[in-house]
């Protein structure tokens, strides 16, 4: 290596440690800003007592895979370990929960180094770097980067899946198979979905790499579309040999790492015993209390799969829907991604469309075709690995068609577009710290309005109570109710009371006043402009919708009771009416 390619191998690596840097310290500096999240406390909970048991069966019963949750909590478990002391995941929440997030930093290293060396392979030097600078200024992944959560632990080691199985097609059986086995693995290690996804993205990267190369065209005696088809199929026999080898390998590996418990399944048991008299009950009956193989990694994919199956409401734009939309993740990622990564696309269709034509990107586009037909829409954290092949294809896609136009005003235009859109991009990041969780880009009104277009994890997530303690406080701990969605312990600690009015018999809006009078009602969005309360009594709610809030923090509205009148008695009519 020469002297002028080890200054710019060095610089690349300045540029990748800045950025890599900049957006953890944006991260850790977020989370400790952040009361917990839903999930969060559930999977400290069930963490801390799998390092404790050795024993996953809290977390696969919930559909949760382990190892994004052994990850995040291992520092915990080390220092009660290195100190002697057991923590208690509720009450030593606030304590822990810094720490457990911070291991999320492990994952988000690994999605930026692999969309680094993605991005090179692509497009060479400038594709990685732009597709770090992508990454690491997109404020939906920075908010996910700053949770113990999931999304970008199989968000990263999709990536890597997907990495190692396109440059290592035509290399020997460690490139080929065992990286890729490794990967996909982990993958579903970090997320059920993965068992999905990743087969998905193996065979839309293969099939790109083999147009590329010209090996669907085929031009037989007796031309047709069957022809064709079974052409097809046959150039994809290697392919379809390969990926049955890195998914049978890989789920032996995921079986491997999540053990068994080596026990009966209670449901199993019950449901047994539960089967008319016959032969058919007394056969169950036998193989439930003699199958002592639970619980285990089988157990963790198909509770996620029934997930799935069973959906979810959604609210979308306004609106409450008592299925899954067809159309929520398109509509909710225009919402979300900042619109630099959403006007590339675009340029580069205008400047250079063939530019786009890249594995990260007809990847990124397999998913998003699938992700129309997902039940589960709670949020575009569901889908952060097609943000990321997308960042990835785009970044790769832009330094190319750069690289490829005439010296001349376009290209210079093209670069500096670019180049303001990372600028504008991680404006965005720093502007919405720390609430990146709820941003909402600029097109759609700006983080301030989301929760009208949005709830759940893409806005209120239960992570606001640190907030709205910091609000009650300064203003003098005023006599306070919270509807609250959400898991957070610090709630039961502060001076205010839960009220948890979807639980209460309420007939009309009276029957609410009557239970906040004299005090504020603070109110999370999600619960009042969510798909969580029952069809049958959200218009028992619909006033305080239509009533103007006295105040708000990021995630909750914060109504005024303290001088609502007392009802008049039966008969009697107030002065002046």
């Amino acid at each position: 290596m020469n002297r002028a390619s080890r200054i710019e191998l060095g610089l690349e690596w300045v540029w990748f440690l800045a950025w890599g840097l900049a957006s953890s310290v944006w991260c850790i500096t977020a989370a400790g800003q952040l009361g917990a999240t839903f999930d969060e406390p559930f999977y400290l909970a069930r963490g801390l007592e799998a390092w404790r048991t050795g024993s996953y069966a809290g977390l696969l019963k919930k559909g949760t895979m382990p190892l994004p949750i052994d990850v995040t909590t291992l520092p915990v478990y080390l220092w009660e370990r290195w100190h002697g002391i057991q923590f208690d995941p509720l009450s030593d929440l606030e304590r822990i929960l810094p720490w457990a997030r911070a291991g999320t930093l492990l994952f988000w290293w690994l999605l930026l180094a692999y969309g680094w060396r993605a991005g090179r392979h692509l497009a060479g030097p400038w594709g990685g770097r732009l597709a770090v600078a992508l990454l690491a200024s997109e404020p939906s992944l920075l908010a996910h980067a700053s949770l113990a959560t999931t999304d970008i632990a199989v968000t990263a080691c999709l990536l890597a899946l997907v990495y190692h199985f396109r440059t290592g097609r035509e290399a020997g059986w460690v490139r080929r198979l065992a990286l890729p086995t490794f990967w996909f693995a982990a993958s579903v290690l970090a997320k059920a979905s993965a068992l999905v996804y990743g087969p998905l993205c193996l065979l839309a990267v293969e099939v790109e790499r083999l147009a590329r190369a010209g090996a669907f065209k085929y031009d037989p005696p007796s031309p047709g579309r069957w022809a064709w088809f079974q052409h097809a199929r046959e150039r994809l026999r290697p392919f379809r040999r390969d990926l049955l080898r890195i998914a049978t390998c890989g789920l032996i590996l995921v079986v491997v790492y999540c053990g068994s418990d080596w026990s009966q399944e209670r449901s199993f048991v019950v449901w047994a015993h539960s089967l008319p008299e016959g032969t058919i009950r007394q056969t169950m009956i036998w193989l439930s209390e003699t199958l002592r193989i639970f619980s285990n990694a089988g157990e963790g994919l198909v509770q996620q799969i029934k997930h799935n199956i069973r959906g979810h409401g959604v609210y979308l734009l306004g609106q409450i829907h008592r299925r899954a939309l067809w159309y929520y993740f398109p509509v909710a990622l225009t919402i979300k991604l900042s619109l630099p990564l959403q006007l590339l696309p675009l340029t580069l269709l205008a400047v250079r469309p063939r530019a786009l034509l890249n594995w990260a990107s007809v990847a990124a586009s397999a998913l998003l075709v699938f992700s129309l037909a997902s039940r589960v829409q709670i949020g575009i954290r569901l889908v952060l690995p097609l943000v990321a092949l997308a960042a990835v294809g785009l970044a790769a896609a832009t330094a190319r068609a750069t690289a490829e136009l005439a010296p001349g005003w376009r290209k210079r235009l093209l670069a500096a577009g670019v180049s303001a859109g990372v600028v504008w991009t991680a404006s965005a990041a720093l502007t919405v710290w720390p609430h990146a969780l709820s941003y909402t880009n600029e097109l759609w009104g700006g983080t301030e309005k989301g929760y009208l277009l949005l709830s759940d994890s893409n806005y209120d997530w239960g992570q606001g109570v640190k907030e709205l303690a910091r609000w009650h406080r300064q203003h003098g701990l005023v006599p306070m109710d919270v509807w609250y969605f959400g898991t957070d312990p610090a709630l039961s600690r502060l001076p205010v009371r839960n009220l948890l009015l979807q639980a209460i018999p309420i007939n009309g809006p009276e029957d609410i006043v009557a239970q906040v009078r004299g005090r504020y009602l603070a109110v999370s969005t999600t619960l009042l402009y969510g798909a969580y309360i029952p069809e049958t009594r959200r218009h028992h709610f619909a006033f305080l919708r239509a009533r103007p809030p006295a105040a708000r923090t990021t995630t909750f509205l914060i109504y005024d009771f303290t001088q609502e009148p007392e009802p008049s008695p039966a008969g009697v009519r107030r002065p002046g009416n």
